[in-house]
């Protein structure tokens, strides 16, 4: 979110024919706990690593049986057309994109009090994918992991804010807009 024009919403790139699609439904209390708040999650997904393949600025693969989860929301047009066709490729269907009604601002805040154990486990997701012998997808996968652990230090806390003004407000915040405390 942090690269784009603070007023851009993700979901105005989502095609109208998937409101009623296997992206919206009974995900939400299964979602993979390192989902970064936003629009855009996971539930149970394949094992097969195939989310990084379509969209590797945005998913990442959990560790619990490799399922994958949204690190960072999509911040373009091609960024959520990528998320979907990483959602398109999970045969179970674990994808969602009804956050924006299941996120409360509180839950957002539990979540980012809880970063602490978010970075624990990529830590610890970093020193499998690099270890001698991980292979090219765990190469691949442990480059995601870095890219969390800086967004997860630098950008993740603003655009958070500007996700928890977003529930407040029903909008994205304009450039004067005060954003809330996480």
């Amino acid at each position: 979110m942090s690269e784009l024009p603070q007023r851009w919403d993700p979901m105005t790139s989502v095609r109208r024919d998937l409101n009623d699609s296997v992206y919206h439904g009974d995900k939400w209390e299964d979602r993979h706990w390192m989902n970064v708040p936003g629009p855009f999650y996971t539930a149970q997904t394949d094992t097969c690593w195939t989310g990084r393949i379509h969209a590797p600025r945005n998913v990442l693969y959990g560790g619990e049986y490799y399922n994958e989860f949204v690190y960072r929301q999509p911040t373009s047009p091609v960024e959520v057309e990528c998320l979907l066709e990483a959602a398109d490729a999970d045969p179970f269907d674990g994808y969602a994109c009804d956050g924006d009604s299941r996120w409360t601002p509180a839950v957002v805040r539990a979540w980012w009090s809880g970063r602490g154990k978010v970075a624990e486990h990529l830590a610890q997701l970093l020193a499998e994918y690099t270890k001698e012998g991980a292979g090219t997808l765990k190469g691949e996968a442990a480059e995601g992991v870095r890219d969390f652990l800086t967004y997860l230090a630098t950008d993740l806390e603003t655009d958070l804010r500007r996700y928890v003004f977003r529930l407040e407000n029903d909008r994205y915040p304009a450039a004067d807009d005060p954003l809330p405390n996480l």
